[in-house]
């Protein structure tokens, strides 16, 4: 199924500039988050390494490194949030399918080896469609009526102990400016129940990515500046109170809220990689229009509702 409408081009934004990548450098360590163990913290998750192709799952990791480094200068601050064992939630901006792989690879050289949630005609791709499959993909087939059955899968693996990176935009976003749009609450109710499951909130984090969208793949020279924010844990315990008595699943407006929490998180983070003010709304691609930033625990199909009654244009 082809997603709704088109991301805008790459003239739609600025290149991450050499002075606001200097003006991070001097606030944060900014590390090359390609390079082996980025940080200095060299405590690699050996049992995961194992059980996830290790042979194949290194030389991709040096290819896509070469790649990476060869399109774009990649910074990162913030790796040495990443647990160093037991499962966590990954939540990723979707600027570009380019940044896509900057926090993975940043994870995998961390020593870890998250599952990760991509669209099922990637894992089809030929022979990158084998080697996504070998490196952890857990494959989300769009508009399939399956929802509830990927959330299990998804469920599964964290009770299971492995981490699993999250895409909740579920697409590429179609925000004119390139900010982060609508959530899918399935991160949301993935989150809650697997934390009910385990008994503890698994922690999650917000990672952010920001330059890739103006790189010309054809011709990346010269190379632009990438940078990614692997935040702080985000925290949702306030969700979990009274979790023993959910019933079947976790409430559809705890689920909505959490993706609502990630999203203004992740746009806080992007403006602050950017060096701008975040917008004061947000594109709702459920509707294909900008809407105001909503309210805690509001209904997202009322914020659709009064949306198509009331456009909001952008501050």
């Amino acid at each position: 199924m082809v997603s709704k409408g088109k991301p805008s081009p790459r003239s739609a934004v600025k290149p991450l500039s050499d002075a606001q990548v200097a003006r991070l450098a001097a606030q944060y360590d900014l590390v090359d988050p390609t390079r082996p163990y980025p940080t200095g913290r060299i405590e690699p998750n050996e049992k995961e390494i194992n059980e996830q192709n290790p042979k194949l799952t290194a030389r991709l990791m040096e290819g896509c490194a070469k790649v990476l480094r060869a399109s774009c200068r990649p910074r990162a601050w913030g790796l040495d949030n990443v647990p160093v064992d037991g499962p966590y939630i990954t939540a990723a901006t979707h600027v570009t399918q380019f940044d896509v792989f900057v926090p993975m690879i940043a994870m995998f050289e961390m020593g870890r080896r998250p599952r990760y949630m991509a669209k099922a005609e990637m894992g089809k791709w030929p022979i990158i469609g084998k080697w996504f499959r070998a490196v952890g993909m857990q494959p989300v087939t769009r508009r399939s009526g399956k929802a509830r059955q990927i959330e299990e899968e998804s469920i599964s693996i964290l009770t299971g102990g492995r981490p699993l990176t999250i895409w909740p935009e579920g697409t590429v976003t179609r925000d004119p400016q390139k900010w982060p749009m609508s959530m899918k609450n399935g991160v949301g109710f993935i989150a809650l129940e697997a934390s009910r499951q385990l008994g503890r909130q698994i922690p999650l984090y917000c990672a952010v990515t920001w330059g890739a969208a103006s790189i010309n793949h054809f011709w990346p020279w010269p190379r632009k500046n990438v940078v990614m924010c692997y935040d702080e844990r985000l925290d949702y315990s306030d969700l979990l109170e009274g979790m023993d008595d959910w019933g079947a699943e976790p409430p559809v407006e705890y689920a909505n809220e959490l993706a609502r929490r990630i999203r203004v998180r992740m746009k806080n983070v992007m403006a602050n990689i950017r060096g701008e003010q975040p917008p004061k709304g947000f594109f709702d691609y459920r509707i294909m229009k900008e809407v105001p930033e909503t309210e805690p625990f509001a209904d997202p199909h009322q914020v659709d509702v009064r949306a198509l009654t009331h456009a909001q244009p952008r501050a």
